[in-house]
């Protein structure tokens, strides 16, 4: 019998991994289904009916399409294991939510966009997605000096969101060795129970 959740993925992509890595720490059996960006089909009628976006993520979960990696992170968590990876706490979520908003803005345009221009051999100069990048991961430096995980003694979805792009950050020509505290965070999220790593692209730092 086949899983009920479907994953409507590219494994290059940081925001397929962050919902990858959520659904195997959950331990949910699920199907992986990889859309290939470069044959745009991500683009297809079939998919723009899933998402008229025309991006991945999608997941399904028997009657419930769903996409944008944050959302669906948010959906998991709370339909899965309510209350272990969102703190119902007003402090606690609009903590958990900063940095979702963090993962969809400076990372997003950050680490994220300068892995793309390496990735796809843009024409594009790359500095200022690296200078975006350099300046949070000098915050998160800051707050990981304070914990062990960004929203506090235990890993969240704010974790999750971050992890991929923050680990495959040199691809995009981004050093991870002037953050001792990123580099450690890593490692704790790497020996979470259900880890699974991002894969590896030989381009960047990486080379």
């Amino acid at each position: 019998m086949k899983p009920s959740i479907q994953l409507h993925r590219s494994a290059i992509s940081g925001h397929c991994h962050r919902v990858e890595l959520f659904l195997s720490l959950l331990g949910l059996p699920f199907e992986n289904i990889e859309v290939d960006l470069a044959l745009k089909q991500h683009k297809s009628p079939g998919f723009l009916a899933m998402n008229p976006l025309g991006q991945v993520p999608v997941l399904r979960d028997g009657e419930l399409t769903l996409s944008d990696s944050n959302a669906i992170l948010v959906y998991l968590e709370a339909r899965y294991a309510p209350g272990q990876w969102l703190p119902r706490d007003p402090v606690g979520a609009a903590r958990v939510q900063r940095w979702l908003s963090l993962a969809a803005g400076p990372l997003a345009f950050g680490p994220s966009a300068a892995r793309v221009v390496q990735l796809l051999k843009l024409p594009t100069d790359p500095q200022e997605a690296i200078a975006r990048a350099e300046a949070l991961f000098g915050f998160m430096e800051e707050e990981l000096g304070r914990a062990p995980f960004l929203v506090g003694d235990r890993a969240t979805l704010a974790d999750v969101a971050h992890y991929a792009y923050v680990a495959r950050a040199p691809e995009g020509l981004v050093s991870l060795q002037p953050y001792p505290a990123i580099r450690a965070w890593l490692a704790r999220v790497e020996a979470l129970p259900g880890f699974v790593p991002m894969v590896r692209s030989p381009v960047g730092l990486a080379a």
